[in-house]
């Protein structure tokens, strides 16, 4: 069967990537072997979240009495919690599935291989096989979690992101390896439900991709929420001990031996790049990834790749952006390349984080001379009526033109006020700009203008 694109790949970059195609009056198929809108929207972003505002709720519960509400001995329901997350989930698969039918794009179930620059041959679940043409093909296939010698996935006693959201039982204790952004989500999640939490991170600090200030608050506010944590230590072995593990762990002061039922690996995400016909159709790649140019094409004419099986953050919204630009480029539009520097973080634990741009180690090592601005939300009024006040925003910005370098934030809704931020920055906005631009009172977004008047030494709140 012949097309304009095949996307091979329903994820968060697939599934846009198809739909803007279909909109620019192109024929699309879409392959997936698995379910409509891939790992982000059944196993990843969406069903998490839904887990982590159940925790939320459960918090809120507990501590009801400090908004003079009486509440009695809330309990949570750790089936019907991962029940709740699942029903999300299947809500936005159908969502997804709809939006095919809608933008008229043919939906192909099985596994696809391509076997020449416009052929991808599909392999249903049956065993028969199809061959679809066109002449553009996107890969769009996705991450899995990633196996370490050490530490390798059985998916009961040891696991991943994918089995630590549908696990038949809550387990008493759990050892979470790694402490990016799937590993601090899970150790708030099940540490919030009751799961006696310690994390292990072989670096110096955790969530190590963000700025400093922000790891220290974040560690700060784990042990305080009674998380161990682990930092410069690492996972030489686990072996199974009665119903539970026992994890070998090498740390600074010697190796130590930890019991726990479960250890959760979430230590990065490896591309899903095998046994998809790159090598037969020679398609270059580089550590593991895709290589791919600005408009994301692939060394082979005609063939697109985006998300996680490319290098850059992988991060379910600069996959969708990557997605609409490929389809914009093979349409004949011109789509102004991604800065991937501008490109938000976001951590969805209590307190969230979130950031974009540079830190302030790498300002400085960028050669930039900068002001530093940081707002405590024990400032804020919002923040103080809402019963929040952890957290902070720092923001960064070069001293000689008030270019806004970078921003940082940890707390109460801070993964809605990064937004503000990254518009900021695309519009090439300055301090000046910020400082002059009225922020509404309450808000928690009030935080980015303080910290930028502390900043330049103009702070009236603090």
């Amino acid at each position: 069967m012949a097309y304009d694109v095949i996307v091979l790949g329903s994820g968060p970059g697939g599934y846009p990537a198809a739909i803007r195609a279909s909109q620019l009056g192109k024929k699309v198929a879409i392959v997936e072997r698995e379910s409509l809108g891939g790992i982000c929207l059944n196993w990843g972003c969406i069903p998490t979240k839904a887990l982590l505002k159940s925790a939320q709720v459960y918090e809120y519960a507990k501590h009801a009495a400090d908004y003079g509400i009486e509440v009695s001995s809330p309990k949570q329901n750790f089936g019907n919690v991962i029940k709740r997350s699942r029903g999300v989930a299947d809500k936005m698969n159908k969502g997804v599935q709809f939006l095919m039918k809608k933008y008229k794009v043919d939906v192909v179930m099985g596994n696809g291989k391509l076997i020449a620059p416009n052929k991808l041959e599909v392999t249903a679940g049956d065993g028969s096989k199809k061959t679809l043409e066109a002449q553009n093909i996107i890969i769009v296939t996705g991450a899995r979690s990633k196996e370490l010698p050490s530490l390798k996935i059985d998916g009961k006693k040891v696991i991943g992101y994918r089995e630590a959201m549908s696990l038949p039982s809550q387990p008493k204790s759990m050892i979470v390896v790694g402490s990016g952004a799937i590993g601090t989500e899970f150790a708030y999640f099940y540490n919030s439900m009751g799961t006696k939490t310690t994390v292990v991170e072989f670096l110096p600090r955790i969530v190590p991709v963000e700025d400093e200030d922000i790891s220290k608050e974040l560690e700060k506010i784990f042990k305080k929420q009674g998380i161990d944590i682990m930092t410069n230590s690492e996972v030489l072995s686990v072996e199974s001990k009665g119903n539970g593990v026992s994890a070998k762990i090498k740390t600074k002061d010697g190796e130590i031996t930890l019991d726990a039922d479960i250890v959760l690996s979430a230590v990065g995400v490896v591309a899903n790049i095998e046994n998809i016909g790159l090598e037969e159709l020679g398609i270059k790649t580089d550590k593991g990834k895709i290589v791919v140019d600005a408009n994301q094409l692939t060394n082979v004419p005609g063939i697109y790749a985006v998300g996680d099986c490319t290098a850059h953050q992988a991060l379910a919204h600069k996959a969708t952006k990557e997605g609409i630009n490929a389809a914009e480029h093979l349409a004949g539009k011109n789509p102004e390349p991604i800065d991937y520097n501008n490109v938000p973080g976001c951590t969805y634990c209590l307190p969230e984080i979130a950031s974009v741009g540079y830190t302030e180690k790498a300002a400085k090592d960028a050669g930039y001379e900068i002001k530093v601005g940081k707002f405590p939300f024990l400032a804020s009024g919002k923040a103080t009526a809402v019963g929040d006040t952890t957290g902070f925003v720092k923001i960064i910005y070069d001293s000689k033109y008030g270019e806004l370098l970078g921003c940082h934030m940890i707390g109460y809704n801070v993964t809605d006020l990064i937004a503000e931020v990254v518009t900021a920055r695309k519009l090439e906005t300055t301090a000046h700009e910020i400082l002059n631009a009225i922020h509404p009172h309450p808000t928690m977004s009030e935080a980015v203008k303080e910290a930028t008047a502390v900043a330049y030494g103009e702070a009236t709140d603090i």
